[in-house]
């Protein structure tokens, strides 16, 4: 049985990565709604007998083709958008990881347009939903803390 998106019965859970390389973070543009055109970190529904941290490592490959290593959770948060008279169009809760890469070439699946690396100032002129900058202003508050 297949879950849509679209209208959910309740929410759907997601889990994705802040996926980094010194003090840079691995970006995509997404193609498809709720965020089509903006700015996102690599992350996508977690199946049924998976944990999120299995979620997230695997998204991150499938969308990047990078295998990536967890370095602990970040934040767990709600993206809701709106649809017909205040009836959820979608409604995610999203567990977000800090994940660190190894050397390698992102090879994008079909879900993204274009990918880059960015510091947390260049992250800031661009396109995203408020709760990517959310998640990553929080990654690179830690990434700050840590190297002092």
């Amino acid at each position: 049985m297949r879950t849509e998106r679209e209208y959910p019965s309740r929410p759907l859970v997601g889990a994705g990565a802040v996926v980094h390389r010194g003090p840079t973070v691995l970006l995509l543009k997404r193609k498809f709604p709720p965020n089509e055109g903006k700015w996102a970190i690599p992350g996508g529904l977690v199946e049924l007998g998976e944990s999120t941290q299995l979620a997230a490592l695997r998204e991150v490959e499938e969308e990047t083709g990078l295998s990536v290593e967890l370095e602990g959770l970040l934040d767990v948060s709600s993206d809701i958008h709106s649809g017909v008279h205040g009836t959820p169009r979608f409604h995610y809760v999203l567990v977000d990881y800090a994940a660190r890469a190894p050397a390698g070439r992102v090879e994008l699946n079909g879900e993204s347009s274009a990918f880059g690396w960015f510091t947390h100032s260049e992250t800031r002129r661009l396109r995203m939903s408020e709760g990517t900058r959310q998640v990553l202003d929080l990654f690179f508050r830690r990434l700050q803390l840590e190297s002092r």
